[in-house]
């Protein structure tokens, strides 16, 4: 079963982006190789949902993390290396018997260009082999016990093999032989291409671990437990928001008895950057990579859906408020066909008058809160509407971020605290910045 995730929420978490520094994949995104940055990308795109397997890959990373172990390649070697696996035309397969005196001739006048490409390609494969063969043998720890033993010795399996194992023998995997090159050439591109290449793969993976270990360490992000589905615990401590300086941290338990987190709060007191924290946390913790918080236990989900910044959709003549319509459709569909979610819907119903928004808000809440298999967060500035169902549900946990005032100065804590916010400050943040003066002197 895969963590059903769609494109709205990973934009509203800022997962993906072209400024990578802005962005949730750019923290982690510090691989040595190009193959390395595609499967960190093809993690991000797919989440794990099986505590097994996340807890799995979790292990490795801190076991990289706390052995400190560093990344033993060249950068350099890996394109060379992949374009020559990726010329697979036999007319250009050498052979032995090539090495007249024409060719020699090409190669002292440096017109043979083809056979320097397929050459630097082998010699490249030869030494990361090499390379690789003494890191694996030099990996602290890493007997049956050590969470990275099954691809460690998997890697072994594949070097050691015969096909590949001559490899090991060169001791200047830039001054092979004419004869060496064209037999390395028959095994690596003909031979043996498949398994090259899943040694590549393997050691992309590799790539992804040591930045993953290395970002966790620099960062002080914590390596979240997974439990059984449907095991009811979901609790983060010291959770805060990873690409903030300065972020204030906050904890939150949620179970089946209080599933439904009811936030309230005045504007700019820190509920969108919550709930996107919160949201983060679970993408991160599904990958099995650390996330920003002291600790996290949590039960996996089947998905994850959020609505924070919707836009209205133009093309399809739809206005903000049926933009929210659609969405809450589209999330009440993906309720019935998962067992379990994360839905974050952050100022619900926005779009309309308040009078309807406040129904709106009572009826979908109250609807959402009925399905105790899931996980929902919603936030308002419609207190009234928590009043109502304070009265009507007995499962929705109600926190709010308070606002402090110093005289007509509010003050953000971004602090969770129990309950339902009262607090208004619109109309005095409007008058502090002075607008109903310069309406007046116009």
């Amino acid at each position: 079963m895969i963590f059903r995730i769609d494109k709205q929420t990973t934009d509203d978490l800022g997962i993906f982006g072209k400024n990578n520094d802005r962005f949730v994949y750019g923290i982690f995104n510090k691989t040595v190789t190009n193959g390395g940055s595609q499967v960190l990308e093809e993690m991000f795109r797919y989440p794990l949902s099986e505590d097994e397997k996340i807890n799995e890959r979790g292990k490795i990373i801190r076991f990289f993390q706390e052995k400190e172990i560093a990344f033993p390649f060249k950068s350099e070697l890996f394109d060379p290396a992949e374009s020559y696996l990726a010329n697979t035309d036999n007319r250009t397969r050498l052979s032995a018997y090539q090495d007249n005196l024409e060719r020699k001739f090409r190669s002292a006048i440096g017109s043979d260009t083809e056979y320097k490409q397929i050459a630097k390609g082998v010699a490249s494969i030869v030494e990361i082999i090499c390379v690789l063969d003494k890191f694996l043998k030099n990996i602290p720890d890493s007997g049956p016990g050590c969470p990275y033993h099954t691809q460690a010795s998997a890697m072994l399996d594949i070097i050691n093999s015969d096909s590949l194992k001559a490899s090991l023998q060169e001791k200047n995997p830039n001054k092979i032989t004419y004869a060496r090159t064209a037999e390395f050439d028959q095994t690596f591109r003909f031979n043996c291409r498949d398994t090259v290449k899943q040694l590549l793969q393997l050691i992309y993976q590799l790539d992804v671990y040591i930045s993953v270990a290395r970002c966790a360490r620099d960062r002080n992000f914590a390596y979240a437990e997974a439990m059984p589905e449907g095991a009811g615990v979901f609790e983060i401590k010291g959770l805060y928001h990873p690409l903030l300086k300065n972020a204030v941290p906050n904890s939150i338990k949620v179970d089946q008895k209080s599933n439904m987190i009811f936030l309230t709060g005045a504007n700019m007191a820190g509920k969108s950057t919550f709930m996107k924290s919160f949201g983060i946390a679970v993408y991160l913790a599904h990958m099995g990579f650390p996330v920003p918080a002291e600790s996290m236990r949590f039960s996996v989900l089947n998905g994850m859906f959020t609505t924070i910044n919707l836009p209205d959709n133009i093309n399809k003549g739809y206005s903000h408020f049926y933009a929210e319509v659609v969405r809450v459709r589209k999330v009440a569909e993906s309720i019935g066909n998962s067992k379990n979610l994360l839905v974050i819907f952050d100022e619900l119903f926005r779009g309309t008058n308040v009078k309807d928004a406040y129904d709106a808000t009572v009826a979908v809440s109250e609807a959402f809160a009925a399905n105790k298999n899931c996980i929902f967060i919603i936030s308002t500035h419609i207190i009234e509407a928590g009043e109502t169902l304070k009265e009507r549900c007995d499962n929705i946990n109600f926190i709010n971020l308070p606002t402090i005032m110093d005289g007509n100065t509010p003050r953000y804590t971004y602090r969770i605290e129990k309950g339902i916010t009262s607090d208004r400050h619109g109309m005095i943040i409007v008058k502090n910045e002075g607008i109903l003066d310069i309406l007046d002197k116009k």
